[in-house]
């Protein structure tokens, strides 16, 4: 049996090859215990346009900890604004092979709120 960790991978590389077809601007996301990262890569998927994550300091002194739902909801608002001022209005969504569920779908409801569109 494969861990956990493989088949995440496996079900992200499925989404990216999809996403990669489209050449759409990607927004990626990555969920450890502790933090949750937001990257918007171009549409080559080599270089980084944005980011914001809960190990940024803005983001560490306003939360206690980075790994729950308000984290997750704060790092969608400020990725979707440093989206926004680069002139990025649609992305494609790229969960990394995670559920959409729990802090993956309040970080990309609140990057909705904040105008990205996907």
């Amino acid at each position: 049996m494969k861990d956990r960790n493989q088949q995440r991978l496996r079900r992200a590389r499925q989404a990216r090859a999809k996403i990669a077809e489209l050449k759409a601007v990607r927004l990626a996301i990555h969920r450890s215990n502790a933090h949750i990262y937001a990257q918007v890569l171009d549409a080559s998927g080599t270089k980084v346009l944005a980011a914001a994550s809960t190990i940024e300091p803005e983001v560490r002194q306003a939360m206690k900890y980075g790994g729950n739902v308000k984290a997750a909801t704060e790092v969608g608002k400020r990725i979707a604004e440093k989206a926004k001022k680069l002139g990025i209005e649609a992305v494609a969504f790229d969960r990394g092979g995670y559920k959409f569920h729990g802090r993956v779908k309040a970080l990309a409801e609140a990057a909705r709120a904040a105008g990205l569109k996907f």
